[in-house]
C-alpha cells in the first residue's frame, strides 16, 4: 500500500506574477489538495525573497485551514530563532481553536544567529537502490551574503538571544501541556495550552534536530527536497535516537521530494524549466528570484556547482515515471509519508501535477 502523500507549499511568484496572485494561488492549491485526497497541506516559512510569498505560515495556515474542511494544515517549518516559544504555542494554539484537529505544528532550527553549516564532506555521487544521493553542496555563498545577514537582523529584537533548541523544544511542549514553570512561575497560553496539536521536527541532516525529535519520541520530517547529500545521515541518526513517547511507539518519518508531474515525461520536462535559474539564485545569497517562464530559462544563469544536486533530484516526469522515483525514495528511507513540493511557472501546471500524481497513487493502492 503506498504511504500518503502530502503537499508543501512556498507560495512562489511566477515572473510577470504578483504576491496577491501567489497567495491566492496557494488556496486554490489547497482546495485541489484536499479534493485529491492529499493528507496534509504545509506552508513554509521564507524572508527577504522576492520570488516567494510565502513569510508566516500561522497567518497562511488560517487561511487554508478556513478554505478547506478536512485536510490537515502545517508549518514547514516555524522558523524557531526568530520567535519565541509562547508566541508559537498561542499562535498554533487560536488556529487549533479555530480548526480543532486538524493543526501541525512543524518546528525547524533555522533562524537566528545560526549559519548554514553544509559543507561537502569528501563523498561523491552515490546511488542507493535507484535513488540519486548527491555530494554535499557548499552554501558558503548564502551564509556570507548580505541579505542573510540583513534577515537575521530584521527578524530580530536588537540584542535578542536565542535558545539552545532543546530549550526552545521543552518550552514549547510545556506550554502545550500546561506544564512549563520558568523560574518556578506557573505560565499558562491562553489559548494554546491543551491544543490538539500534533508537532514535528524538520531537519537536513544527522545532527541536533534528528537527535532530539527521535529522543523526544516525535514524528521527523527529512529534507530530501532542500537536502539531499544528507537525507539518509538524518532519517539513521533519528531512528537510532529513537525513544518511545505517549505519541509514538515507534519511529515516523517524512521525507521531502521536488516534483513535477506531467501528461508525460516530455511534457513534465516543458514545464519543469526554470529550476536550475530558480536554485541558482537561493544559492548565490541573492534571494529566490520570480520563477522564470519555461522559455526564459536558457538565458538565466544555474551554475552546475551550486544546482545540479537540487536539479537531479528532482523527480520529472508522466504519472507513473514520479510515482516509480517516488517509491524508491520511500524504500529507501523507510519514509512512512511523503512530502511533495512542486514550482512550474503556471499555477495550472502546479494542480495538474498534483491531481496526476494523486491518481497514479490512488490507482497503485
Amino acid at each position: 500500500m503506498p504511504v500518503p502523500l502530502s503537499v508543501l507549499d512556498l507560495s512562489p511568484v511566477p515572473a510577470g506574477s504578483t504576491v496577491t496572485d501567489a497567495l491566492r494561488d496557494t488556496l486554490d492549491l489547497a482546495r485541489s489538495a484536499e479534493r485529491a485526497g492529499y493528507a496534509r497541506f504545509w506552508l513554509a516559512e521564507h524572508h527577504l525573497n522576492p520570488g516567494v510569498a510565502g513569510a508566516s505560515p500561522a497567518v497562511l495556515m488560517g487561511a487554508v485551514a478556513a478554505a478547506t474542511a478536512t485536510i490537515r494544515v502545517g508549518s514547514g517549518a516555524v522558523q524557531t530563532g526568530y520567535r519565541t516559544p509562547l508566541s508559537v504555542v498561542e499562535d498554533f494554539g487560536t488556529l487549533d481553536g479555530l480548526h480543532p484537529g486538524r493543526i501541525d505544528l512543524g518546528l525547524g532550527r533555522s533562524g537566528g544567529s545560526r549559519l548554514p553549516s553544509r559543507e561537502p564532506d569528501g563523498r561523491g555521487d552515490r546511488v542507493v537502490d535507484g535513488v540519486l544521493i548527491p555530494a554535499p553542496v557548499s552554501l558558503a555563498a548564502i551564509a556570507s551574503s548580505p541579505r542573510f545577514r540583513a534577515q537575521a537582523a530584521a527578524l530580530r529584537q536588537p540584542g535578542a538571544q536565542v535558545p539552545p533548541y532543546e530549550e526552545f523544544l521543552d518550552a514549547v511542549d510545556g506550554l502545550i501541556t500546561g506544564t512549563w514553570t520558568p523560574g518556578g512561575v506557573e505560565v499558562r497560553a491562553v489559548p494554546g495550552e491543551g491544543a490538539a496539536l500534533q508537532t514535528w521536527v524538520l531537519g537536513s541532516s544527522g545532527g541536533e534536530s534528528a537527535v532530539l525529535a527521535g529522543r523526544r519520541g516525535l514524528p521527523f520530517a527529512a529534507n530530501y527536497h532542500v537536502s539531499p547529500a544528507t537525507v539518509l545521515d538524518a532519517v539513521a541518526a533519528y531512528r537510532e535516537a529513537f525513544r518511545p513517547s505517549d505519541r509514538l511507539g515507534r519511529p515516523h518519518v517524512m521525507v521531502s521530494a521536488d516534483v513535477v508531474v506531467g501528461t508525460d515525461d516530455a511534457h513534465a520536462a516543458r514545464i519543469a524549466e526554470g529550476f536550475g535559474p530558480w536554485v541558482h539564485s537561493i544559492r548565490t545569497g541573492a534571494g529566490a528570484i520570480p520563477y522564470p517562464r519555461p522559455e526564459d530559462a536558457d538565458a538565466l544563469p544555474a551554475d552546475p556547482a551550486l544546482v545540479t544536486d537540487r536539479v537531479a533530484t528532482r523527480f520529472v516526469g508522466g504519472p507513473a515515471t514520479v510515482a516509480d522515483g517516488l517509491d524508491r525514495l520511500r524504500a529507501v528511507t523507510g519514509a512512512d509519508e511523503l512530502l511533495l513540493t512542486t514550482i512550474t511557472h503556471r499555477h495550472a501546471d502546479r494542480v495538474a501535477s498534483q491531481e496526476l500524481l494523486a491518481d497514479e497513487w490512488a490507482r497503485r493502492g
